[in-house]
């Protein structure tokens, strides 16, 4: 066999920008491994437990913004990747997945590790490719080479997202121990980037259509930080009366004017209220939003016109109201009509804005009595955050507690994750731990204790960084199934619902030698967050325990003590 096309794999991803491989052990997958391994510009590391090592990746390029390359071995190893792909390919980030297979004459014939792995992914990937078995042709070579050169330029072009590659091997698996990744050079393609803009015909018809509508309602969904991009919308909407809303997941809390809570005032607001909020230009920008009550007030009281801001890919009709896709970046729309646009009534804009004021004015003073449950403890923490740092929220309640917290500090350091492609629980830590590995600053995860054992395998492995912090809300169960309409009426309610279980997070900090921090009251929380927050060299834990009754009957108190002030 010649190892060489099979070497020069990691040469042209490095080529393409892959820094960061991430390698599960395995026999069918060794040249690949080798292959990571010995290049000088690839950064390689092994995670013995494959879910975990997609989600690491997955954090990886949440983090950097750059693809990341993964390698297993063939069989249930490859499926392991499933879950964090379908992650990555909704949240529009550029995975390379390199799965080692049996050679196709082997498939359905009682072989071990021998699964279907072509198209293995399906439609959570933007392709997949099946790699010639033979390379001792040079024809052979230049087809391998090519698929490879395809799939990466894919995972970076338009849309990001992730793409497979799928690698039969036959014996010999080992190379010589010699072998190096440069003896030839290997073909590289790569692709020009060019930035889309309108015709000065369609920029006509958008001023016009701009013109029409009185009230409108800029809307960021989830998206990192773009430093100056978002603080050219910050502007533009300020000195234009118009309301921006976004979410805890838009990361728009640095702009002073951001309607950051309107997911909690908006369900409980009169129907006359309602109706005069209701805006004749929706303008969307970024991924989904995670503001439920939002999302069901717009499909009721939809706009006249929705324009969604997106430079490439598919564009989802989230509101059933979407009349045009303007493909150009939000600033550079904002930079065109900027000019042309007239001021949006001052009334409108001021409603929007004293509902978040007078919401935020409440939600102070709720947890300003001190009593301990997970939303004052949240409070707690979001209120002494250090200066600059990155927040993991993990699915579920942790999420919800922060987007009813209201997430608003005006610091431009602190930027915030979450899964919210599919939205599982399964590997939120391996995703907090990736992102941690590509930042130099504080990567805290806050997190159930459901989502925290579900993923425990994330600290195995030799990588910890001591950047990572991780709050772990230990209600000992499922405590969502206590709050959501349904399952709290059911008898099955309590044994297959709530999940049950005795679990400290001690024992795995202990296990995995991270510091750890325990509390069970408002005093104790303060005292802990004082060292928890100080880099000495470990990954710390800190375990809040709290009762699901108690959280329970906060929630709910909220949701009534808030419909109080509007009716």
């Amino acid at each position: 066999m010649d190892y060489q096309p099979i070497l020069n794999i990691a040469e042209i991803c490095a080529a393409h920008n892959v820094v960061d491989a991430i390698l599960s052990p395995g026999s069918r997958n060794a040249p690949l491994t080798y292959a990571f391994t010995r290049h000088p510009q690839i950064k390689a590391y092994t995670i013995s437990d494959e879910r975990s090592a997609g989600f690491i990746a997955l954090g990886m390029a949440q983090r950097s913004g750059q693809p990341v390359a993964l390698a297993c071995t063939s069989g249930s190893a490859a499926a392991n990747y499933g879950p964090a792909v379908a992650e990555a390919y909704f949240q529009h980030l550029p995975l390379i997945i390199f799965t080692a297979d049996r050679p196709p004459e082997w498939i359905d014939q009682q072989d071990g590790q021998t699964i279907h792995q072509a198209n293995l992914y399906g439609s959570h990937v933007k392709q997949s490719w099946q790699c010639p078995v033979d390379l001792t042709h040079p024809d052979a070579v230049w087809h391998f080479e090519r698929l490879v050169n395809e799939a990466l330029i894919m995972a970076t072009d338009g849309m990001p997202g992730p793409v497979h590659i799928n690698i039969p091997f036959r014996e010999p698996f080992y190379p010589d121990k010699k072998a190096k990744s440069r003896q030839r050079a290997p073909k590289v393609i790569s692709k020009a980037r060019y930035k889309k803009s309108l015709p000065e015909f369609d920029w006509v018809k958008l001023v016009d259509d701009w013109r029409k509508h009185k009230r409108k309602l800029i809307l960021g969904g989830q998206m990192l930080h773009t430093g100056a991009g978002l603080e050219a919308i910050g502007e533009f909407t300020a000195a234009k009366n118009i309301p921006l809303v976004g979410d805890v997941l838009s990361n728009m809390h640095g702009l002073t004017n951001t309607i950051s809570l309107a997911d909690t005032f908006i369900g409980s607001q009169p129907a006359k209220t309602k109706k005069a909020l209701q805006p004749d230009l929706l303008i969307t920008f970024g991924k989904s939003i995670i503001a439920k009550n939002l999302k069901l007030y717009l499909r009721q009281y939809r706009p006249k016109a929705h324009w969604h801001i997106q430079e490439e890919g598919y564009v989802p009709d989230t509101f059933q109201s979407l009349t045009r896709i303007v493909p150009v970046g939000i600033t550079e729309l904002i930079n065109s009509i900027d000019s042309i646009a007239a001021r949006g009534p001052l009334p409108y804009y001021n409603a929007w804005k004293g509902l978040q004021q007078q919401t935020k004015k409440f939600v102070n003073a709720f947890n300003a009595d001190n009593k301990y449950h997970e939303f004052s403890a949240l409070h707690a923490i979001f209120d002494n955050l250090p200066i600059s740092c990155d927040i993991h929220l993990a699915n579920s309640m942790p999420v919800r507690w922060a987007n009813m917290y209201g997430f608003d500090h005006t610091r431009q350091q602190v930027e915030i994750f979450c899964n919210r492609g599919t939205s599982g629980i399964d590997g939120s830590t391996s995703t907090a731990l990736g992102s941690a590995l590509k930042s130099d600053k504080t990567t805290l995860l806050v997190t159930g204790d459901m989502a925290f054992f579900y993923d425990r395998n994330a600290f195995w492995n030799k990588y910890l960084p001591d950047n990572l912090r991780i709050i772990v809300l230990n209600n000992h169960g499922g405590g969502i199934f206590d709050i959501i309409d349904g399952p709290s009426g059911q008898p099955e309610h309590k044994e297959y619902f709530l999940t049950d279980q005795p679990l400290s997070a001690r024992a795995v900090a202990d296990e995995f030698g991270m510091k750890y921090y325990h509390c069970q009251s408002v005093a104790g929380l303060a005292k802990g967050l004082d060292r928890f927050w100080v880099r000495d060299g470990h990954a710390k834990i800190l375990e809040i325990e709290t009762d699901i009754a108690t959280n329970t009957k906060i929630i709910k108190k909220f949701k009534q003590e808030i419909k109080k002030l509007w009716n």
